[in-house]
């Protein structure tokens, strides 16, 4: 194995997945930490993913430890911290304890912090992370519910999680390319910096940083940081890059969409959906709570849908809406109840014949994977940025090993993403 890779999120991990298979790199994602590293030697690249982004900190560091060594035991050779592009992460973390618990571990003097996805609007300018055109405090992740970013300062964010030294890398020495990057690397050592954000606005600055990190141990960043990687591994003769895949075998099968992601992104997709005639049921936190509606009910809704068009059921709502369920049920309930219901959905829906499925945010796609006993992917081609399809490998659940799943992230994909998505499969 060349590249190894813990991410805290499982569409952050498919995210990363899908840049290092578009390098040419044999990549599998392994759900949680891997039992026997020497399954993982045959690839060039394995991505853990956890579910790492909001629990307690000390667990996070914990289980990324634990994944980091059995990457390690099977021979990575460099490590990348994958999390959002969007820096989700409050003030105690966990982007800074888990980056400086991986630099423990590796021996790092130094190492960087670079979220930029110029693709998906996600740009870094003299250390302040932008999401589209707005600075992140004024984008809508300002009111994320479980980590609202309401600083732009990535060097002002990342202090405040980690001990360790966070300095910067600004545009205008990113710009003049990788001899310049590695210049202030080693400057930044001589400040005693520990950690640093690097300043990204385009693919090219994403390769050169690339580059510019050939010999480093530990990497964090956003999947875009994986950009450059591959080819350093391809200049020196480790592999020999593979032509990503551009269409992907699918079981024969119903299809069914599941959002559960509340961002602007996921919303314009279900309302394009809706708008395109697609059959719909809105689930309510609210109503499942008082047992108006159920998962059982969901999917008898859906059998009786026509076979020949894919199915699609959401909670996504506007952040009022949001609000007022977790007014009424709290916070956490709110969540858990609807990431259970989707997940006793996607079972009932697997077990009466849908085979193509659709899953939107992070938190949804970690419930339906667990629900469906999904612990590898074989990584396909690219829906989007950011978006592959993938094939279960392996499930536990006998009637979802084989299926196709595309596990988005709340904020990735172009509004007809829904409708699109179906046309690179063909059937088995």
């Amino acid at each position: 194995m060349l590249i190894g890779a813990v991410a805290d999120d499982l569409t952050g991990a498919t995210d990363l997945a899908l840049m290092l298979t578009s390098g040419g790199m044999r990549t599998i994602q392994v759900m949680g930490i891997p039992e026997d590293p020497a399954v993982l030697t045959e690839y060039d690249a394995v991505v853990v993913a956890l579910k790492s982004r909001t629990i307690p900190a000390t667990e996070a560091v914990e289980g990324s430890l634990a994944s980091a060594r059995a990457l390690r035991q099977a021979g990575s050779r460099q490590l990348i911290f994958k999390y959002c592009s969007t820096f989700d992460s409050t003030d105690e973390g966990n982007i800074g304890p888990v980056a400086a618990a991986l630099a423990g571990l590796t021996g790092t003097d130094l190492t960087i912090a670079c979220p930029a996805f110029p693709t998906n609007g996600r740009t870094i300018y003299m250390g302040n992370l932008f999401v589209g055109e707005l600075p992140l405090a004024e984008s809508p992740m300002r009111d994320h519910p479980l980590t609202p970013m309401r600083d732009s300062n990535l060097v002002r964010v990342l202090q405040r999680q980690t001990q360790m030294k966070v300095g910067l890398v600004p545009f205008h020495v990113v710009a003049r390319g990788p001899d310049a990057i590695r210049s202030a690397f080693d400057d930044a050592r001589d400040r005693g910096d520990g950690i640093l954000i690097v300043d990204a606005i385009t693919d090219e600055n994403l390769r050169d940083i690339g580059a510019a990190v050939s010999d480093f141990e530990l990497i964090t960043g956003g999947s875009g940081i994986a950009l450059g990687l591959a080819a350093n591994f391809a200049a020196t003769g480790d592999f020999t890059p593979a032509e990503p895949p551009d269409r992907m075998t699918a079981l024969p099968g119903r299809a069914a969409i599941l959002a559960g992601s509340c961002s602007q992104a996921t919303r314009g997709q279900v309302k394009a959906a809706v708008d395109g005639g697609i059959p719909a049921y809105q689930i309510d936190p609210r109503a499942l709570a008082d047992g108006s509606q159920s998962a059982d009910g969901v999917v008898e809704w859906a059998i009786a849908q026509p076979a020949a068009d894919p199915v699609l059921i959401y909670s996504s709502d506007d952040p009022d809406a949001v609000a007022a369920a977790q007014a009424a049920l709290g916070r956490e309930a709110a969540g858990q109840a609807v990431e259970r219901a989707l997940a006793e959905i996607a079972r009932g829906l697997v077990a009466t014949g849908f085979k193509r499925m659709i899953v939107a945010g992070g938190e949804t796609s970690g419930a339906v994977v667990g629900a469906l006993g999904v612990t590898v992917l074989e990584i396909g081609p690219q829906i989007d940025p950011g978006v592959p399809w993938t094939r279960a490998v392996g499930a536990s659940n006998e009637a979802a090993d084989g299926m196709v799943l595309a596990l988005k992230s709340g904020n990735f994909g172009s509004n007809d993403f829904f409708n699109k998505a179906w046309n690179i499969l063909t059937e088995s």
